[in-house]
């Protein structure tokens, strides 16, 4: 019984090994785009208007059909062409001129290096978890100070909190500064843990998911909050009920910090 067991055991760990592989070998045969000092601001770029558009789609059906509204967490505002198209204008401009900048003198500075090896799925797990809890922490303390002092709030947050009632869009609709501070916490942390170049691209989907989620309006089905147990992940309706009352719900993710500081509120999810 514990010779099969540890058989199934390494049968599965060699098809975790072999789908990473595979994964990663699909990656490396792009090596000229990956090394390249364009491909940051179009990677991030494109993920991010790729996790919007379905939450876009949703904003135009919702108004016709009755039956998505309920996923709604304001229900009563819907956000209109004429709001979405300066946050595509915006954060097309900021990739472009702030972020490929930024991302070139850091190209520049440490060259990528793209190991042979992928690495393998419990490391993935494991360091991608540590990048986001380790990311939470750093914007829970950023966005707490810049709520606290009123000139940091007035000169670099309050462009976020244009809207009380947000939708994908708004996600990045943020001051230089912001976009900058973020961008530097989700990129140091892959650093600092020394994770495999695949593991990092893979923090940077789920950062860049999870931020659009937050920011989507919508508490559907299987929004992560409700796949994460004891209440211990916020989403959607978390950071919703922030924009709404500027006074609680610091963290962008997780609820600990929040209820370590006595600053969380409870969402009423549908």
């Amino acid at each position: 019984g514990v010779q099969h067991d540890h058989g199934c055991l390494c049968l599965l760990c060699l098809c975790d090994r072999l789908c990473l592989q595979f994964l990663w070998d699909f990656v490396t045969a792009k090596e000229p785009l990956i090394k390249s000092p364009y491909f940051p601001v179009l990677f991030s770029f494109t993920a991010y208007m790729a996790f919007c558009l379905p939450y876009i789609a949703l904003d135009f059906l919702s108004t016709r059909l009755p039956n998505l509204r309920k996923y709604k967490i304001q229900p009563q505002s819907y956000p209109t062409l004429g709001m979405m198209v300066p946050c595509i204008i915006q954060s097309a401009y900021h990739h472009v001129v702030l972020i490929f900048p930024v991302t070139f003198f850091h190209w520049y500075w440490r060259p990528v290096n793209l190991p042979v090896m992928a690495p393998e799925l419990p490391e993935v797990l494991l360091e991608v978890g540590a990048c986001l809890l380790l990311f939470d922490f750093e914007y829970f303390l950023w966005h707490l100070l810049h709520h606290r002092v009123p000139w940091l709030y007035k000169t670099f947050h309050k462009v976020h909190h244009k809207h009380i009632s947000t939708f994908a869009l708004t996600t990045q609709y943020s001051s230089v500064w912001e976009l900058l501070s973020l961008g530097f916490f989700a990129a140091i942390n892959p650093v600092l843990l020394r994770c495999h170049p695949l593991t990092e691209m893979i923090f940077f989907l789920v950062n860049i998911w999870l931020s659009v989620e937050d920011h989507s309006g919508y508490d559907l089905p299987w929004s992560t909050h409700r796949l994460v147990p004891f209440g211990l992940y916020g989403g959607a309706p978390h950071h919703d009920l922030h924009h709404l009352k500027f006074k609680s719900n610091y963290a962008p993710y997780f609820t600990h910090w929040d209820r370590l500081f006595g600053t969380f509120t409870e969402s009423h999810s549908h």
